[in-house]
């Protein structure tokens, strides 16, 4: 047995032997250990996409031996749902903030600092999101959990041209919410590819303003776009 298996395990043994086991120990143990290899799993899905990606390697990138990955993991398979089903909970969250009543009440411009600001959050801090959920290979359950949030959000973003632009016909808001949520995808992808600090701020606004000049002439009363002064949220 590898000294990293026995360091997980050994606690259970020398608990159980001298008949005081100690059961949260052993789970707080047990999940620090799935948080390390769930970690590495993400920094290696970005670096070389879920395809190419093998438990062999995510074992390297936790510093632990292969055996102690199939202790708590079976395949890399596994490791993808689990991240993956992780990952999409807090991007629920992320969402959940961001398409709240009380921001339907704010102008334009701040509404988008509201949606877009967590979003780009989201995946600023969680890169392997999208490296696992744009796999050419990845696990089905995920694929189809992410398809379920997409449709969700699509949903979220006709219910705010509806409030924003109430005359708007049914068709048309899907038609303007497919577009407008497939340019903050685009946008999203020179978003993270800009170096972060003030480039990647701007090209925030960038993607920001683009938004603002497409929606504003859609709601009612509006004509002409304001403009983006709004700075990034905090």
């Amino acid at each position: 047995m590898s000294d990293d298996v026995s360091d997980d395990l050994g606690g259970e043994v020398s608990g159980e032997a001298s008949g005081e086991p100690k059961p949260r120990r052993r789970q707080a143990r047990g999940e620090r250990r799935i948080a390390q290899l769930l970690q590495a799993a993400a920094n290696v899905f970005c670096a070389n996409g879920y395809t190419a990606a093998s438990t062999n390697a995510i074992a390297r990138e936790a510093h632990v031996s292969p055996g102690t990955l199939y202790q708590y993991f079976p395949n890399k398979e596994a490791i993808a749902i689990e991240l993956g089903e992780r990952l999409l909970h807090e991007m629920r969250e992320a969402h959940g903030q961001a398409f709240t009543a009380a921001n339907l009440s704010l102008p334009l411009p701040e509404l988008l600092d509201a949606v877009v600001d967590p979003m780009i959050e989201f995946n600023c801090q969680n890169p392997a999101f999208l490296a696992l959920m744009h796999g050419s290979e990845v696990p089905g359950r995920i694929a189809e959990e992410h398809d379920a949030l997409h449709v969700s959000l699509l949903a979220r973003v006709q219910d705010v041209l509806a409030h924003y632009a109430p005359g708007t016909p049914a068709e048309d808001r899907a038609r303007v919410a497919d577009m407008a949520f497939a340019t903050f995808k685009g946008g999203l992808g020179l978003v993270l590819a800009a170096p972060e600090g003030s480039e990647r701020d701007a090209t925030i606004v960038e993607l920001k303003t683009v938004l603002l000049r497409y929606l504003a002439p859609l709601t009612e009363g509006s004509n002409t776009a304001p403009p983006v002064t709004t700075s990034r949220t905090r």
